[in-house]
């Protein structure tokens, strides 16, 4: 998607030298998939403590653990 923006030029200089990409296009890339990252991770962090992942797989699969 071509798309025309106005960035402020020390912001642009800054990220671009502290990522060390060399295209405004890559810096922009690379920060909106950081900021899917964050997003995607934020939510998972809801799911602390709820998830109970202490399970036993031969239970789930209906195996007799003791047989072995």
């Amino acid at each position: 998607m071509k798309i025309t923006l106005n960035l402020p030029d020390d912001l642009m200089k800054e990220a671009m030298s502290i990522t060390d990409i060399k295209t405004k296009t890559g810096v922009i890339i690379v920060a909106l998939k950081e900021l899917i990252r964050k997003d995607k991770v934020a939510k998972l962090k809801n799911y602390k403590g709820t998830v109970n992942l202490e399970m036993d797989i031969d239970i789930l699969r209906n195996r007799d653990a003791r047989s072995r």
